[in-house]
């Protein structure tokens, strides 16, 4: 039956395997987003923007609002894996 199956949805493959890439894809994409260490940097990369005048006091708290929005979301998922990377 197995043999059957395979045969008849042979000419899905392709589709299954654009399927399975494209979730690598985002898998990944989700893991660097949520990555404390790339936030942490963009947090300081945002505060030198300020220092540096690039941008204002208010651009500066809402995109820190956010930043730390994901921080928090990523320490969540890490300690809800239990992969002991949650501070």
């Amino acid at each position: 039956m197995g043999l059957i199956k395979e045969l008849v949805l042979l000419p899905f493959a392709p589709v299954r395997g654009s399927g399975w890439v494209i979730g690598q894809v985002v898998q990944e994409a989700e893991r660097i987003y949520y990555d404390p260490s790339t936030i942490r940097t963009e947090l300081a990369k945002l505060e030198e923007r300020l220092e540096a005048g690039e941008i204002d006091e208010e651009e500066f708290d809402r995109q820190e609002d956010e930043l730390l929005d994901r921080l928090e979301t990523a320490l969540r998922r890490s300690g809800a894996t239990g992969n002991g990377t949650a501070l």
